[in-house]
């Protein structure tokens, strides 16, 4: 879907983006996108922890 974007179209996309929200808030904007990726990231990884618990604890009542 995406492979065929080269580099003049993703300087397009930027550049409408500087112009649509302005220098000035483009940091912002990707800070809170880094602390949102940030949070997902820590969220599976929590999923991903409890589900090899789970799997821990039914491998020990199965040997029982």
């Amino acid at each position: 879907m995406f492979g065929n974007i080269g580099t003049p179209e993703i300087l397009i996309i930027l550049l409408i983006i500087l112009v649509f929200f302005g220098a000035k808030k483009i940091p912002e904007l990707a800070q809170g996108l880094g602390k949102g990726i940030r949070e997902f990231r820590k969220a599976a990884k929590d999923i991903q922890e409890d589900i090899a618990e789970e799997k821990k604890e039914d491998k020990k009542e199965e040997n029982k």
